[in-house]
C-alpha cells in the first residue's frame, strides 16, 4: 500500500501536455471484415468540438474541428473525405527542439485540413509532405487510411518523416500501429503518453490477434478504459465499484481524461467498395459521458454534431461536457480539479453515466450497422435512408438529454 501511495504522489507531480492524444491505425488484417480503421482520442485545451462539412478544392470532407476558432484558423483534427481518405494526428513531443517563441506543432491542424481537400490516397499524402515548404512547423504522428486499404502512421518533423505501414508484417506484426505523444523515430526519453501507449497496446494486441478490432471495441475497451498499467488497477472492478469505496479517484494516465474533447473511429472500405461507405463513428465530448454516432461525407449532417451558436459548440459536445463537469466537480484548492467523482460514472448499482448511456450507443450501432450492410450490398449510400437514420438517432439523443 505504501508503494502505491508513493507512486500516486509521484504521478500527481507530472506536468501533462496540453495537447495529448491516443491513437491507432489498424489494417484490415486485424479487423473481422478486412476494413481498415483509424482512431483518434483527442485531448486538448479546446474542449468544445463540432463536425464541419467542407467543400474542398478537390474533395469534400467532414472533420472534427474546434468550435471556438474553426472559421478563423481552418484547422481540422480528424476527418475523412469523399475519396475515402482519412487523416488524424497526435502531437509528438520528442521530434523537434522548439525554440523560444515557437508554438509546438503549430501547423498540424492546418496540414490535416489541407490534406483532406487534396489527397485521395496514402501516396498522395506522402507527396503532400514532400512538397511542403521547410521548416514545415509540423511535429506530429499522422495516421492515414484510404479506400485502397492503405493504413500508415507518419512521424513528421520540420524537415523529414518516417513511415510505419500497418499492412507490413515486419513493421506491424499485429496489424496495427498505435501512438500517443511520442514518436519511435524521435529522441529516446522525452515525449509523453507512455502509460497510455502501454494501455492501448495491452488492449489492442489480443484484439488484433483474433481479428476483432472494431469501432465498438475501441470505444468500449479503450476510449472508456479506466485501467492503469503502472498502478495495476481497473476502476471498473472492485474495490473501486463497491458501496464502501469513497467514490472518488485521481484522474491520471487513463485514456479518457478531463482534457478529452472527442473520440473518433473512421471505418474504411474494402478496395472494391465505394468510398462513400466510409463511416466516421464520432463521440463528441468526454467519451464516458457521450455516445457514438455514425457520419458520412455529405453536406447534410445531423444537427446534434453541428455548430449551435447558442451553445458555442455542438449539442452532443455540450451535453457530454455538462455531465463531465459533474464528474470533475471538486473545487477546493489547487490541484483539486484532478479528482473525479468516479461513482457518478460507474458503480455497482449500474446507474453511472457510462452504464446508463451504454444502451443508447448500442442501439445507435444496431441501427447503423443494419443499414450499412444493405448499402454495402448495393455498394452505395442511400441518401434518404441516411437522413432518416440521422432523425432516429436525434430522437434517441433527446432521451439522453
Amino acid at each position: 500500500m505504501k508503494n502505491f501511495v508513493f507512486l500516486l504522489v509521484g504521478l500527481w507531480g507530472l506536468v501533462l501536455p496540453a495537447l495529448a492524444c491516443t491513437s491507432a491505425v489498424v489494417s484490415g488484417r486485424a479487423t473481422p471484415d478486412g476494413r481498415p480503421l483509424l482512431w483518434k482520442h483527442r485531448d486538448t485545451d479546446f474542449l468544445k468540438n463540432h463536425v464541419e462539412f467542407v467543400r474542398g478544392e478537390k474533395f469534400d470532407f467532414i472533420a472534427v474541428v474546434n468550435s471556438e476558432d474553426f472559421h478563423r484558423k481552418r484547422e481540422a483534427w480528424i476527418g475523412t473525405n469523399s475519396a475515402g481518405f482519412a487523416l488524424m494526428n497526435t502531437q509528438s513531443y520528442n521530434l523537434v527542439e522548439v525554440k523560444d517563441g515557437e508554438e509546438r506543432g503549430e501547423a498540424n491542424g492546418r496540414a490535416i485540413y489541407r490534406a483532406l481537400e487534396i489527397c485521395a490516397t496514402v501516396d498522395d499524402f506522402r507527396h503532400y509532405l514532400d512538397t511542403l515548404a521547410k521548416p514545415s512547423r509540423i511535429e506530429a504522428n499522422f495516421g492515414v487510411i484510404d479506400a485502397q486499404g492503405g493504413a500508415m502512421m507518419f512521424e513528421v518533423d520540420y524537415y523529414t518523416y518516417k513511415i510505419y505501414d500497418a499492412n507490413d508484417p515486419e513493421v506491424a506484426p499485429a496489424g496495427y500501429v498505435a501512438r500517443t505523444n511520442f514518436s519511435v523515430s524521435g529522441q529516446y526519453g522525452p515525449g509523453a503518453g507512455v502509460v497510455r501507449y502501454q494501455e492501448a497496446v495491452r488492449v489492442l494486441d489480443p484484439l488484433a490477434a483474433s481479428h476483432s478490432v472494431t469501432p465498438r471495441r475501441i470505444f468500449n475497451d479503450l476510449a472508456r478504459s479506466f485501467h492503469n498499467c503502472v498502478l495495476g488497477i481497473d476502476l471498473c472492478r472492485p474495490p473501486f465499484t463497491e458501496a464502501g469505496a469513497s467514490g472518488w479517484f485521481v484522474d491520471q494516465d487513463f485514456i479518457s481524461r478531463s482534457s478529452t474533447s472527442c473520440s473518433v473511429v473512421v471505418q474504411g472500405v474494402k478496395p472494391d467498395e465505394s468510398a462513400s461507405l466510409t463511416t466516421m463513428w464520432t463521440v463528441l465530448g468526454y467519451p464516458p459521458t457521450g455516445v457514438a454516432v455514425p457520419l458520412w461525407v455529405d453536406e447534410t449532417l445531423p444537427p446534434m454534431v453541428c455548430m449551435d451558436n447558442s451553445l458555442g459548440t455542438s449539442p452532443l459536445s455540450y451535453e457530454s461536457l455538462q455531465l463531465k463537469d459533474k464528474v470533475f466537480s471538486l473545487k477546493v484548492g489547487m490541484g483539486s480539479e484532478r479528482y473525479m467523482h468516479w461513482a457518478l460514472l460507474y458503480n455497482e448499482k449500474g446507474d453511472g453515466y457510462m452504464q446508463r448511456l451504454a444502451p443508447v450507443e448500442e442501439e445507435n450501432f444496431r441501427l447503423a450497422e443494419s443499414l450499412l450492410e444493405q448499402w454495402r450490398r448495393k455498394n452505395k449510400v442511400e441518401r434518404e435512408e441516411m437522413q432518416a437514420l440521422y432523425r432516429k438517432l436525434g430522437k434517441s439523443m433527446d432521451l439522453v438529454n
